[in-house]
């Protein structure tokens, strides 16, 4: 029988020791001040190019201040606020998920998302701080959404080509408001309409783009996919509930264990994620700073 020695899959880019964690997504980089980061041109423009490559980025052991945080996700773009939680008064952008006794257990976050696709422009991506982690679990996950494209069938790619879709903050995370707060929610986002597949504004890559949030397709009824209204309905809805389900493949997920001051940097055009709550009673705090995007096409 041969033997297999392990072996050490780092690689050195530029200034940064990368790891990739699969085959498929996500890479933990070591010997990174973040802080550092957030205030050199030359850094920052190397953890870009590795984010495009690994569409998420992993650091642990960041001791950094919340200022730094915010510099550092600002280095992407305009940052967002939060529609129901709001900023840091003192560092606007900056939003405070504390998940307490006073909040769980809040079943919403454990659904695979692509955040904001509600929004007409969603968020570029977001870098996302551990202040503090449950003693186990409150993992997350994040989804190759290129790689879940790309190894669709043949025929389904034929199918959903120029398919669009509704987007909608009532589904998943809205659903659990009271009717009054669903409404005014609605009022203040209206719907928004994306491209099932979108492609990515700086590599290229064509990427399903379908959530949680995805409600309906808009453009499905012509005479090609309709012969009765049953093709339509539930017809339509099975092809969306199909490419939903493509975000819980393991094959294009990575799993991060949280730490405090562990950090993740991901692009939100080209992922979901997933964020585990199998820890209450117990206490998960994060603190997040999500970048302006642009309209997918």
């Amino acid at each position: 029988m041969t033997s297999v020695l392990p072996v050490d899959i780092s690689t050195r880019s530029g200034t940064f020791d990368v790891q990739p964690l699969t085959c498929s997504i996500g890479a933990e980089l070591h010997g990174v001040d973040l802080g550092e980061v957030s205030r050199s041109d030359e850094l920052f423009a190397g953890l870009k190019e590795l984010l495009l490559e690994h569409k998420v980025l992993f650091f642990r052991d960041q001791d950094i201040t919340r200022a730094e945080h915010v510099a550092l996700a600002r280095r992407f773009g305009p940052l967002e606020d939060h529609p129901v939680l709001g900023s840091d008064p003192d560092h606007p952008g900056l939003v405070r998920i504390y998940k307490d006794l006073d909040s769980a257990p809040e079943h919403y976050e454990n659904a695979y998302h692509c955040d904001a696709t509600w929004r007409e422009s969603p968020p570029l991506g977001c870098v996302l701080r551990c202040v503090e982690t449950p003693a186990i679990g409150g993992d997350t996950i994040w989804v190759n959404m290129a790689e879940a494209y790309r190894r669709l069938p043949e025929s389904v790619r034929e199918q959903i080509a120029g398919l669009r879709a509704r987007h909608s903050i009532e589904a998943s995370f809205g659903a659990m408001r009271s009717v009054e707060e669903r409404h005014r929610l609605q009022a203040q986002f209206p719907d928004a309409e994306h491209p099932v597949v979108r492609t990515h504004p700086d590599t290229g890559e064509e990427i399903l783009f379908v959530n949680a949030f995805t409600t309906h397709f808009v453009n499905y009824h012509t005479p090609e996919n309709v012969r009765f209204g049953i093709d339509y309905a539930p017809g339509a809805s099975e092809l969306l509930n199909y490419l939903i389900r493509q975000a819980s493949v393991p094959e294009y997920q990575v799993r991060w264990r949280w730490s405090k001051n562990s950090f993740a940097i991901w692009d939100n055009r080209c992922t979901q994620h997933y964020a585990v709550q199998d820890y209450f009673p117990d206490v998960r705090k994060m603190e997040r700073a999500g970048i302006i995007g642009d309209k997918p096409f």
